[in-house]
């Protein structure tokens, strides 16, 4: 039986559920990341007893699974949007707005599908959105495309944030540090197209690269989807 479908049981002699033990954990990931999180630690901020949370909880994986569902809960769009394109655009956004208050979301996004009612709803109003447009099999692959772009996306921004921590260094000052290597290994004429990008390619921040690639991917989906002009 799953973490959904098995009942609670009742709150004492602490008052506890698995509210109240998912809002900490989550609280415990966005202080120290998902390293930061155990039972033994959300108990304790609780001020309950470790055994407590197992008969809520059978693992670490099942807290994971409710916390992911949490964060679904700030994905999911309060009215559904204009389009399919506006939804699928949307639930993106809000996917790495997501990402960027809780950052191990990104160590969690990917792989299985997530079941909690939570992520159900964040699917049902994305195929919703693309119902009557095309066949089911090709509103799956429209979904699963932009979502493996959102994904990826996330991952490569959250790395970024974590190197900046990890070393004390902004983007800038990394590429100020980078620089001479960076120049002499260009000065070689082996690489022309990445010299090319070095010193003519626009330097922009990362919402404008993600809102960019985000449109080049809703325009290849649109080939996809849109019906052909009569």
């Amino acid at each position: 039986m799953s973490v959904w479908d098995r009942p609670e049981p009742p709150n004492r002699p602490v008052p506890l559920d698995r509210e109240r033990i998912v809002a900490a954990a989550v609280a415990l990931a966005d202080e120290g990341g998902l390293d930061g999180v155990s039972l033994r630690k959300v108990a304790a901020r609780l001020n309950a007893g470790p055994m407590r949370l197992y008969g809520y909880i059978s693992t670490k994986q099942e807290l994971f699974d409710l916390m992911v569902d949490e964060v679904y809960a700030e994905i999911l769009p309060p009215e559904p949007p204009g389009d399919w394109r506006e939804a699928l655009r949307t639930v993106a956004r809000r996917t790495r707005d997501a990402a960027l208050r809780h950052e191990w979301l990104a160590d969690l996004l990917g792989g299985r599908p997530a079941l909690g009612p939570n992520a159900l709803a964040v699917g049902e109003a994305t195929l919703a959105a693309l119902a009557g447009l095309t066949d089911i099999d090709t509103a799956l692959r429209a979904v699963e495309t932009v979502n493996a772009y959102t994904t990826g996306a996330i991952r490569r921004e959250t790395a970024n944030l974590r190197a900046e921590r990890a070393t004390g260094l902004s983007k800038h000052d990394w590429q100020r540090a980078s620089g001479p290597h960076l120049t002499r290994m260009l000065a070689t004429g082996r690489y022309p197209a990445l010299a090319k990008a070095v010193y003519d390619g626009a330097d922009v921040d990362t919402g404008t690269s993600f809102e960019t690639g985000l449109d080049w991917i809703l325009d290849s989906v649109a080939t996809k989807v849109a019906p052909p002009p009569a």
